[in-house]
Order: C-alpha cells, then sequence, then structure tokens
C-alpha cells in the first residue's frame, strides 16, 4: 500500500502555527514513508473563503519546504461530482429528503433540551417500512439526510487515542446536502478521501467528533475508511486553544522575523511528536525518524522563548554562506546590499543572535553609517583615552589589514599607555561599531574595513 496522506484547510483567514502543524505531521509521514502528500482546500464557505487566504497556505507551506506532491484541489471546483454521488446515494436509497424546518428543529431541540436529553434530529421524515410519513409542504425545499445505521458502534482505532467506540444511536441523520443541493463538508471530505486514495488522515482533535459520521459514510458507499490520527490542540502561551481570536500570527509573520525554516520545522514537529529526548535535530533527521507511534496524547503549548533558542541552535549550526543567503534577505527589505563580507560577518555574529533579523541588525552596522549610542559615547569616550584611541588609528593606517596584525596594534597600544583591554576595547567598539557590546575587537575592526575604522575613529 502506498502511503497517501493530505492537509486540507479552509482559507477563511491566515494560517497559524496551530494550523500548519496539521500540514507537518502528514507531509512528514508521507515523507517518511516514500508516499504521496496531497494538498486540498475546502473552500465551500464562499463566504468567508479568500484567494488572499490561499495565497498564506501556499506561501506558507513553500517557505517551510512543505509542497505538495499532488494539488491544490479545490472543493468549489469538484460539485459535479458531489452532486454524482448524491444522486448514486438516493438511487440506493441511502438518503431521504427532509422537509422540517429551521423553526421545527430549534422547537424539537428545546423540547429535547427541557426533558435532558441530548438535542438530535428524530428522524420525523426518514422512510421505514410501515411508517406514513407526514404530507410534503407546498413549495419546501428540503435537506438531503443520510440514512445512518441504527444499533451498533462506530469503532476505530486512532492512532493517538486509542481505542474509540461510538454507538450509532448516539449520532443522528446527517444533512449532507442543502436546500439548494450545495453538498455539506463531511460527506465532501468523504468523497474526496476516496477519490483521492488517502490512507491514512493526521489532523487536530476538533474533528473527532465528524469522524464516526464520516466512518459510516465511507462504508455506505462500499469503501473502508482511512487510518485515523487526531492530534491535540496546540495552545498560546496563556494555554488557550491557539486561534486568530486569541492573538495567534500568521506562519509568514515568522519568516519575517527573522527565523529559519528548518527550525520552525524542528519546533513544530516537537509541539506533539518526540524522538527519545532530542531536542535539536534536521529537517533529514525528523524525516527519517517520524512515525505515527510517538505521537504526543495531550496539548502542547506554544512557548516563544523556546522557539527563538531552538532557532538560536540552528543558526549556530548552520554553515555561514546558507546563513547569510538567509541574513540577505533581511537587509534587501532595509534597501541595504550586502558585499562578500556577509558570510564572515555571519561567522563571527551568529553566537549572540537568536534570529536573522537580530544578525542583520549586526551586518546592517558593517554597510551603512552608523549612530553611536549617546550614553555609551558619554561614559567611554572620555577625554582621557582619546590620545590612545589616536594612536591606534595611526598604526591602523599602515599595519597589514588581516586579524593577527589589528590585534597586535592594539596590543602595543596597550603597552605604550599602560592601560587595560576594556578602557581601549571600549570607546572604540563605541566610535566603530555603535555599542560597547561586540565580539572580538580585532574581529569586527577587520571586517569593518580599514577606510571605514579610520573614519569613525575621527569622530573621538
Amino acid at each position: 500500500m502506498t502511503v497517501r496522506t493530505r492537509f486540507a484547510p479552509s482559507p477563511t483567514g491566515f494560517i497559524h502555527l496551530g494550523n500548519i502543524r496539521s500540514a507537518l505531521y502528514p507531509w512528514a509521514f508521507a515523507r517518511s514513508q516514500k508516499g504521496t502528500f496531497i494538498l486540498r482546500i475546502e473552500d465551500t464557505d464562499v463566504e468567508r473563503s479568500s484567494q488572499a487566504a490561499v495565497d498564506v497556505i501556499l506561501e506558507s507551506m513553500a517557505w517551510l519546504g512543505m509542497e505538495p506532491d499532488e494539488g491544490p484541489f479545490y472543493q468549489m471546483e469538484r460539485m459535479d461530482r458531489y452532486k454524482d454521488v448524491l444522486g448514486e446515494m438516493k438511487a440506493a436509497g441511502l438518503v431521504y429528503p427532509c422537509y422540517m424546518s429551521i423553526a421545527e428543529l430549534d422547537a424539537l431541540r428545546e423540547h429535547q433540551m427541557a426533558a435532558k436529553e441530548k438535542p438530535r434530529y428524530d428522524g420525523t421524515w426518514r422512510p421505514e417500512p410501515g411508517k406514513t410519513l407526514p404530507p410534503v409542504p407546498e413549495g419546501v425545499q428540503p435537506v438531503l439526510r443520510f440514512k445512518n445505521p441504527i444499533g451498533g458502534v462506530v469503532a476505530w482505532d486512532d492512532k493517538v487515542k486509542g481505542r474509540i467506540e461510538i454507538g450509532n444511536d448516539e449520532l443522528d441523520d446527517l444533512v449532507i446536502a442543502r436546500p439548494d443541493g450545495t453538498p455539506t463538508y463531511n460527506f465532501c471530505v468523504v468523497v474526496d478521501d476516496i477519490d483521492m486514495k488517502i490512507t491514512h488522515v493526521i489532523r487536530g482533535d476538533d474533528h473527532v467528533n465528524n469522524t464516526p459520521r464520516q466512518i459510516n459514510i465511507f462504508r455506505a458507499l462500499g469503501k473502508e475508511p482511512p487510518v485515523y490520527a487526531h492530534l491535540p490542540t496546540v495552545l498560546n502561551e496563556q494555554g488557550e486553544k491557539m486561534s486568530k481570536r486569541h492573538g495567534a500570527k500568521p506562519v509568514t509573520q515568522y519568516r519575517d522575523d527573522g527565523f529559519l525554516p528548518d527550525a520552525m520545522v524542528n519546533y513544530l514537529a516537537r509541539l506533539g511528536w518526540s524522538h527519545g529526548d532530542d531536542e535539536i535535530f534536521s529537517r533529514e533527521q525528523f524525516l527519517e525518524w517520524f512515525n505515527l507511534d510517538h505521537l504526543g496524547r495531550s496539548a502542547a503549548q506554544f512557548d516563544e522563548a523556546k522557539l527563538r533558542w531552538v532557532n538560536a541552535q540552528h543558526m549556530k549550526a548552520m554553515p555561514d554562506e546558507a546563513l547569510a543567503s538567509f541574513v540577505a534577505q533581511q537587509l534587501q527589505k532595509r534597501g541595504i546590499a550586502a558585499d562578500d563580507r556577509l558570510p564572515r560577518i555571519c561567522a563571527v555574529f551568529k553566537d549572540r543572535c537568536d534570529t536573522t533579523v537580530a544578525l542583520a541588525d549586526w551586518a546592517a552596522r558593517f554597510h551603512t553609517p552608523i549612530q553611536p549610542n549617546p550614553e555609551e559615547l558619554a561614559k567611554h569616550v572620555v577625554e582621557g583615552v582619546r590620545p590612545a584611541i589616536g594612536m591606534l588609528a595611526k598604526m591602523l593606517e599602515t599595519c597589514p589589514w588581516d586579524k593577527a596584525a589589528i590585534g597586535e596594534a592594539i596590543k602595543e597600544v596597550l603597552r605604550a599607555t599602560g592601560m587595560k583591554m576594556p578602557q581601549l576595547a571600549m570607546p572604540v567598539r563605541v566610535l566603530v561599531m555603535g555599542t560597547a557590546q561586540t565580539p572580538s575587537l580585532d574581529a569586527v575592526l577587520e571586517l569593518c574595513g580599514r577606510e571605514t575604522v579610520l573614519e569613525r575613529l575621527k569622530t573621538a
């Protein structure tokens, strides 16, 4: 059996980390099993769906390197297929028209709740042998309801939650087509999963209640349902379900904020799955290790500090040339064209940064004029150190421009003046880089270039 998985988002708003994690696992499972990953856009909510939301889904998946093997398929383009299957179900007696009005349904629910019963459709219009149906009201377009089995249970072995059994008598007859003939969500999903030969459905556990209904429709159509894995919710930092309403950010915002795609995949993978105690791993390791047996059963909580730490580890481990390409994109947004020093700048500064935005902040100081921090300027560039700064500038005019020679020039000034390294290094850093806190001074000066260093030291 070739594994076939799918991600089926609704394009009704931006896609956040909780949503994309529901794409990550089916993508990873398909990749780990050399199977096929399918993208299906469930856009039947015409009023709320938008092309802009579709574009963000595609953009987010492309950024994370999770492109589908097939799709995107759009449900609105498959309406004729759904209507054909509805016709087959009518012919087979699997569905029936229901003329109960919304007002009648509301009254039924109120009555059931008052009697402390579970509110559900009571089968008024369900045809049964020997049963007399009410007269068909004039001018009313019926909905189509699926004849759910009576008695027995719907059961499946969920790859996350274990064995789940639900009595058929708990389920009422589902509406699968509206009065205008348009099919409903649970029906469309089953037809899609059959046509696309989906073998594993890996999705959020907010769908658990839909699963028994979908299984019954699969079986009515003579098909075996796929394997199900229902993932626990992703919570935000306040412990609420991650959602747009509760401040979740679009996935693309993390790209703009300087997070690496491989770090995001690493972090998201650990929001509900584990491989022993491994915290940091590559995309390749993740795909090699991933299976459905180590999915967590409890809700995972997003932690931005942890995400930043994971991102920092990936930045440190990344080859400087590769990291420089991400930093160059950040600089480009600021109108700064980086030069061939950028990989070496990344090498020197990446250990103190947790995003490519922070690294670009440092890199920008090498490519644009700087404004030293006034407080640090007043604190470090004092009258007593100006002669030493002038002496260093003189020596830097003629010394070979490499880290070793620059380091020797600094030491020579310290010997000649009797100053300690911080007394000289702090003001030089403030003048050249705008701040007293930088990595090794000789490495920073070398990268800055002789002309720029001498120009900035003159301002003392």
